[in-house]
Protein backbone atom coordinates (compact mmCIF):
# COMPACT_ATOMS: atom_id res chain seq x y z
CA UNK A 1 0.00 0.00 0.00
CA UNK A 2 1.34 3.43 -0.94
CA UNK A 3 0.96 6.42 1.36
CA UNK A 4 0.14 10.02 0.41
CA UNK A 5 3.84 10.80 0.03
CA UNK A 6 4.23 8.02 -2.57
CA UNK A 7 6.27 5.80 -0.22
CA UNK A 8 5.34 2.27 0.61
CA UNK A 9 4.00 2.38 4.18
CA UNK A 10 4.39 -1.34 4.78
CA UNK A 11 7.30 -2.23 7.05
CA UNK A 12 10.31 -3.67 5.29
CA UNK A 13 10.79 -7.21 6.64
CA UNK A 14 14.56 -6.88 6.38
CA UNK A 15 14.61 -3.85 8.67
CA UNK A 16 13.25 -6.06 11.43
CA UNK A 17 15.11 -9.28 10.63
CA UNK A 18 17.78 -10.01 13.23
CA UNK A 19 19.51 -12.53 10.97
CA UNK A 20 19.78 -10.03 8.15
CA UNK A 21 21.13 -7.30 10.47
CA UNK A 22 23.64 -9.64 12.11
CA UNK A 23 24.66 -10.94 8.69
CA UNK A 24 25.36 -7.46 7.29
CA UNK A 25 27.41 -6.45 10.33
CA UNK A 26 29.18 -9.83 10.45
CA UNK A 27 30.14 -9.74 6.77
CA UNK A 28 31.49 -6.17 7.07
CA UNK A 29 33.46 -7.14 10.18
CA UNK A 30 34.86 -10.31 8.61
CA UNK A 31 36.04 -8.50 5.48
CA UNK A 32 37.88 -5.88 7.53
CA UNK A 33 39.15 -8.39 10.12
CA UNK A 34 40.55 -10.69 7.44
CA UNK A 35 42.52 -7.76 6.11
CA UNK A 36 43.79 -6.96 9.63
CA UNK A 37 44.91 -10.52 10.51
CA UNK A 38 45.21 -12.17 7.11
CA UNK A 39 49.01 -12.31 7.26
CA UNK A 40 48.94 -14.70 10.22
CA UNK A 41 48.99 -18.44 9.58
CA UNK A 42 45.30 -19.37 9.53
CA UNK A 43 44.16 -15.73 9.28
CA UNK A 44 41.30 -14.99 11.71
CA UNK A 45 41.39 -18.53 13.13
CA UNK A 46 45.11 -18.16 13.74
CA UNK A 47 44.47 -14.91 15.58
CA UNK A 48 41.84 -16.59 17.74
CA UNK A 49 44.30 -19.35 18.63
CA UNK A 50 46.87 -16.71 19.61
CA UNK A 51 44.37 -14.95 21.86
CA UNK A 52 43.30 -18.28 23.39
CA UNK A 53 46.95 -19.19 24.04
CA UNK A 54 47.53 -15.81 25.67
CA UNK A 55 45.43 -16.70 28.72
CA UNK A 56 46.42 -18.08 32.09
CA UNK A 57 46.54 -20.79 33.01
CA UNK A 58 47.85 -22.31 29.79
CA UNK A 59 45.46 -24.81 28.23
CA UNK A 60 45.82 -27.85 26.07
CA UNK A 61 44.76 -28.15 22.44
CA UNK A 62 41.52 -29.92 23.36
CA UNK A 63 40.40 -27.07 25.62
CA UNK A 64 41.30 -24.49 22.96
CA UNK A 65 39.44 -26.48 20.30
CA UNK A 66 36.29 -26.53 22.45
CA UNK A 67 36.57 -22.85 23.30
CA UNK A 68 36.96 -21.79 19.68
CA UNK A 69 34.63 -24.37 18.17
CA UNK A 70 37.39 -25.67 15.90
CA UNK A 71 37.72 -29.36 15.05
CA UNK A 72 40.69 -30.82 16.94
CA UNK A 73 42.33 -32.12 13.78
CA UNK A 74 42.05 -28.72 12.08
CA UNK A 75 43.40 -27.06 15.22
CA UNK A 76 46.42 -29.38 15.23
CA UNK A 77 47.38 -28.26 11.72
CA UNK A 78 46.75 -24.63 12.62
CA UNK A 79 48.96 -24.86 15.71
CA UNK A 80 51.63 -26.61 13.58
CA UNK A 81 51.61 -23.58 11.25
CA UNK A 82 51.71 -21.09 14.14
CA UNK A 83 54.54 -23.05 15.75
CA UNK A 84 56.55 -23.08 12.48
CA UNK A 85 56.08 -19.30 12.33
CA UNK A 86 57.56 -19.01 15.83
CA UNK A 87 54.35 -17.67 17.38
CA UNK A 88 53.38 -20.54 19.74
CA UNK A 89 55.06 -23.37 21.59
CA UNK A 90 53.71 -26.69 22.75
CA UNK A 91 55.04 -27.82 26.10
CA UNK A 92 54.26 -30.91 28.14
CA UNK A 93 51.45 -30.53 30.66
CA UNK A 94 52.96 -31.30 34.08
CA UNK A 95 49.58 -32.70 35.19
CA UNK A 96 49.20 -35.06 32.19
CA UNK A 97 52.27 -36.05 30.19
CA UNK A 98 50.06 -37.09 27.23
CA UNK A 99 48.78 -33.53 26.91
CA UNK A 100 50.55 -30.50 25.45
CA UNK A 101 49.92 -26.95 26.63
CA UNK A 102 49.89 -24.22 24.00
CA UNK A 103 51.68 -21.00 24.96
CA UNK A 104 52.74 -17.88 23.11
CA UNK A 105 56.30 -17.00 22.30
CA UNK A 106 57.39 -13.38 22.70
CA UNK A 107 56.89 -12.96 18.93
CA UNK A 108 53.42 -14.51 19.26
CA UNK A 109 52.52 -12.12 22.07
CA UNK A 110 53.68 -9.16 19.98
CA UNK A 111 51.77 -10.43 16.93
CA UNK A 112 48.59 -10.90 18.98
CA UNK A 113 48.91 -7.40 20.50
CA UNK A 114 49.45 -5.74 17.11
CA UNK A 115 46.48 -7.56 15.55
CA UNK A 116 44.30 -6.80 18.61
CA UNK A 117 45.08 -3.10 18.18
CA UNK A 118 44.22 -3.28 14.47
CA UNK A 119 40.97 -5.13 15.22
CA UNK A 120 40.03 -2.41 17.73
CA UNK A 121 40.41 0.10 14.88
CA UNK A 122 38.22 -2.14 12.68
CA UNK A 123 35.59 -2.23 15.42
CA UNK A 124 35.73 1.54 15.86
CA UNK A 125 35.18 2.07 12.14
CA UNK A 126 32.32 -0.42 12.12
CA UNK A 127 30.62 1.22 15.12
CA UNK A 128 31.33 4.82 14.12
CA UNK A 129 27.60 5.51 13.73
CA UNK A 130 27.16 4.98 17.48
CA UNK A 131 28.01 7.34 20.31
CA UNK A 132 30.56 5.89 22.77
CA UNK A 133 27.86 5.05 25.32
CA UNK A 134 25.77 3.37 22.61
CA UNK A 135 28.78 1.35 21.50
CA UNK A 136 29.39 0.24 25.09
CA UNK A 137 25.72 -0.68 25.45
CA UNK A 138 25.75 -2.66 22.19
CA UNK A 139 28.88 -4.53 23.27
CA UNK A 140 27.33 -5.33 26.64
CA UNK A 141 24.10 -6.56 25.08
CA UNK A 142 25.94 -8.65 22.48
CA UNK A 143 28.14 -10.12 25.24
CA UNK A 144 25.04 -11.16 27.18
CA UNK A 145 23.38 -12.71 24.13
CA UNK A 146 26.61 -14.45 23.03
CA UNK A 147 27.24 -15.84 26.51
CA UNK A 148 23.66 -17.05 26.80
CA UNK A 149 23.92 -18.72 23.39
CA UNK A 150 27.27 -20.26 24.28
CA UNK A 151 25.87 -21.45 27.61
CA UNK A 152 23.55 -23.74 25.66
CA UNK A 153 26.68 -25.85 25.10
CA UNK A 154 27.17 -27.76 28.38
CA UNK A 155 30.92 -28.11 27.73
CA UNK A 156 31.52 -24.38 27.68
CA UNK A 157 31.76 -22.02 30.65
CA UNK A 158 33.97 -19.34 29.09
CA UNK A 159 31.50 -16.53 29.46
CA UNK A 160 31.34 -16.59 33.24
CA UNK A 161 34.52 -14.55 33.62
CA UNK A 162 33.44 -12.13 30.89
CA UNK A 163 30.05 -11.71 32.53
CA UNK A 164 31.64 -11.07 35.94
CA UNK A 165 34.03 -8.51 34.45
CA UNK A 166 31.17 -6.81 32.62
CA UNK A 167 28.94 -6.72 35.69
CA UNK A 168 30.07 -3.20 36.41
CA UNK A 169 26.90 -1.27 35.53
CA UNK A 170 27.10 1.92 33.49
CA UNK A 171 26.71 5.11 35.52
CA UNK A 172 23.13 5.59 36.63
CA UNK A 173 22.15 1.94 36.15
CA UNK A 174 21.61 -0.69 38.78
CA UNK A 175 23.37 -4.04 38.39
CA UNK A 176 21.33 -6.91 37.03
CA UNK A 177 19.94 -9.21 39.64
CA UNK A 178 21.44 -12.67 39.92
CA UNK A 179 18.10 -14.20 38.99
CA UNK A 180 18.29 -12.73 35.47
CA UNK A 181 21.49 -14.61 34.60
Amino acid sequence: MTGADGNDSRPDPLNDDLGWMLGVVFRAYIRAAEHAVGDLPGGPRGYHVLTAADREPARNQGAIAEELGIDRTVLTYLIDDLERAGLVLRRPDPADRRSRLVTLTDDGRDAARLRRDELRRVESRLLRELAPDESATLRGLLRRVACAAQALDPLTDLCEAAEEAADQPPAGRRPRSASRR
